[in-house]
């Protein structure tokens, strides 16, 4: 990771945070007709998956939910803050970070598309620091809006737009059974920026994500809530795993990196077993390597708690008639 994207991260976070207060303090009365803005903040946690060409389950590789290795379960952990302008929708500002893994070597094989992965034999593994800004949209709370009652359940969808950072790694085993990774970008493993392989472009590690999906809000009181919440990101690379393109011919890597990078780009960029091919130790220049069809993408699925901040009501009156006619029923 860059040393300045944290303190970049950071800055993006408190300068949108002081612009969401001097919205909120200056023109919540103007847009929102009268009512008072309600903060929230709180953190999450839960599983977090990938889906891209490494990996998978049997038969041919996709990028969407039938190839999801459990076995590269990772744990993601994040913070949030959201401004309700109504009890219907709200703007969420948040921040996670998770880690992301993929490997051929796991698939599990019951015919001949598994095995064509199994014998590519590549992995990877990648930490993924992310923000985003989403609206969340209550249905039930907006098509209940003339009711004197709030349910404690309500289910929510969300969507927005986020920036992620990644820095893939790849592994190589020694002779004694270590593992040692590597950072895969700089090697260009496909060929990225060299003039042979014109198709094969150099990617960014820090990228746009559209962030969307739904949960499950509940009020255990009304300050303290918790909610399920599943969140897919749909992202603009193939390279999160580093694994999009072609085999391309080793010996440009003498031509382009230093021999130390060019070692290892020659071992890491294939590292093929013949399990279909007997006695195979590498591909043909320009055998397929990855799919370009489908793009990354990764998904959680986690447990929020949430506080709210300030007055939850107006009054003490307010504060009274809300206990007294509050119903648990769910609608």
């Amino acid at each position: 990771m860059k040393p300045y994207l944290p303190q970049f991260v950071i800055k993006t976070v408190v300068l949108t945070l002081i612009s969401f207060s001097i919205f909120s303090t200056s023109y919540s009365q103007a847009f929102l007709f009268g009512e008072k803005v309600k903060w929230e903040v709180g953190l999450n946690f839960g599983p977090s998956f990938f889906l891209g060409d490494l990996g998978g389950n049997s038969g041919k590789g996709t990028n969407d939910l039938k190839d999801m290795n459990f076995e590269f379960t990772k744990f993601m952990k994040g913070a949030f803050i959201t401004m309700y302008p109504k009890n219907w929708f709200g703007l969420r500002l948040a921040a996670d970070v998770t880690y992301l893994e993929g490997s051929d070597d796991i698939i599990n094989t019951t015919g001949i598309n598994e095995l064509w992965r199994k014998q590519r034999n590549l992995d990877f593994k990648t930490t993924i620091l992310e923000g985003y800004m989403a609206i969340e949209f209550f249905p039930t709370m907006l098509f209940n809006r003339e009711s004197e009652y709030e349910p404690r359940l309500r289910p929510y969808a969300l969507a927005g737009v986020g920036v992620f950072h990644f820095n893939p790694k790849g592994s190589l085993t020694d002779a004694s059974g270590n593992k040692t990774w590597y950072y895969l970008k700089p090697l260009q493993l496909e060929g990225q920026g060299m003039p042979e392989y014109p198709y094969s472009q150099p990617y960014k590690l820090t990228q746009l994500n559209i962030p969307f999906g739904g949960g499950l809000k509940y009020y255990v009181s009304d300050r303290i809530n918790v909610s399920g919440e599943f969140l897919y990101r749909k992202t603009f690379t193939d390279y999160i795993d580093d694994v999009s393109q072609k085999y391309i011919d080793p010996t440009n890597y003498t031509k382009y990196l230093s021999s130390q990078e060019a070692t290892l780009a020659y071992k890491l960029s294939d590292k093929s077993k013949g399990i279909i091919y007997p006695g195979m130790t590498r591909y043909p220049a320009g055998t397929q390597r990855g799919d370009t069809k489908d793009l990354d993408t990764y998904f959680s699925i986690v447990l929020k708690v949430g506080v709210r901040l300030g007055e939850i009501y107006e009054s003490s009156f307010a504060r009274s008639a809300a206990k007294q006619t509050r119903c648990p029923a769910v609608y």
